[in-house]
């Protein structure tokens, strides 16, 4: 058996297609998608995926800032900066790229947007939407891996999903998001015993734990779908996920990569969700005429 590679470039290429056509449709009303990013600090890593970011918003024709600010800036005045954008209308987006300071508590300053303008999904009221099954903006990353199992017909309702790691920005929202679709879903972590075991029941497998290489084949069921989240870097500087996906593959029915897998899907998805939030601000606006 060899996996079907789950490319999310591919996902996200198609999606893109879709998504320019309802930006033409938004300036042709006369309103174009905002996005602001709120970068703190010289961290490579962020500043690699806010280019990226960026650089797909300008392509879709978005209004697209990017706010830099020294890693000395106060809790008080990041705080009034997204007030500042809170209140811009031309702005339908607002995102704070994680993480901060260590000045800075990460949760005062997510809770601070404004959750209509929250693309990323982690705003409490957005949150609870999801939790009580009436989701508005969705985690990215878990938003997207739901649509890339939909675009390669991996079926959900009635399997058994098992997600690795229970972050608030994947492992608990997607296990959500699974239920949502009828899946019979199990949350494992560091504490789980017996791993492997448990992950070989699953026909739907998210690993999403920051460990590079950890899951072999040994954790695999014939024929599931293994979604790899892990961003990680080897010994060489090579980027890696958390699944060794060379020996995976040989098990697995359905694979993603890393990279071209989750990543690409998690930009498309906050692009996807400024998109929506424009549209929302307009019908707003459309019913105070």
């Amino acid at each position: 058996m060899s996996a079907i590679i789950m490319s999310g470039k591919t996902l996200a290429d198609e999606m893109t297609i879709q998504m320019q056509e309802d930006v033409n449709k938004l300036k042709e009303k006369g309103l174009t998608p905002g996005l602001v990013v709120l970068l703190v600090g010289e961290d490579p890593a962020s500043q690699t995926y806010v280019r990226n970011k960026e650089k797909r918003a300008k392509a879709l024709g978005f209004h697209s800032l990017i706010k830099r600010y020294p890693s000395t800036i106060t809790e008080e005045e990041l705080l009034n900066e997204v007030q500042r954008y809170n209140e811009d209308a031309s702005f339908h987006g607002i995102l704070v790229q994680l993480p901060l300071p260590k000045q800075i508590d990460s949760d005062k300053i997510v809770n601070a947007i404004d959750s209509m303008k929250d693309v990323d999904g982690f705003h409490p009221i957005n949150m609870g939407k999801l939790l009580i099954g009436q989701p508005d903006k969705i985690p990215c990353t878990p938003y997207g891996i739901i649509k890339m199992l939909d675009r390669y017909q991996v079926e959900i309702e009635g399997k058994r999903a098992v997600v690795i790691g229970r972050s608030n920005i994947v492992g608990k929202p997607m296990a959500q998001l699974l239920m949502m679709r009828n899946a019979t879903v199990t949350i494992a972590h560091s504490r789980t015993k017996d791993l492997p075991e448990l992950a070989r029941t699953a026909d739907i497998l998210v690993v999403a734990m920051g460990k590079g290489h950890f899951v072999t084949k040994d954790f695999i069921k014939p024929g599931a779908a293994v979604i790899d989240v892990g961003m990680n870097r080897d010994k060489n500087g090579k980027l890696i996920g958390d699944v060794k996906s060379d020996e995976v593959a040989e098990v697995a029915g359905y694979l993603t990569p890393v990279p071209k897998g989750v990543g690409p899907m998690t930009i498309t998805m906050l692009l996807y969700q400024t998109i929506e939030s424009a549209k929302k601000f307009a019908a707003l606006s459309t019913e105070k005429l």
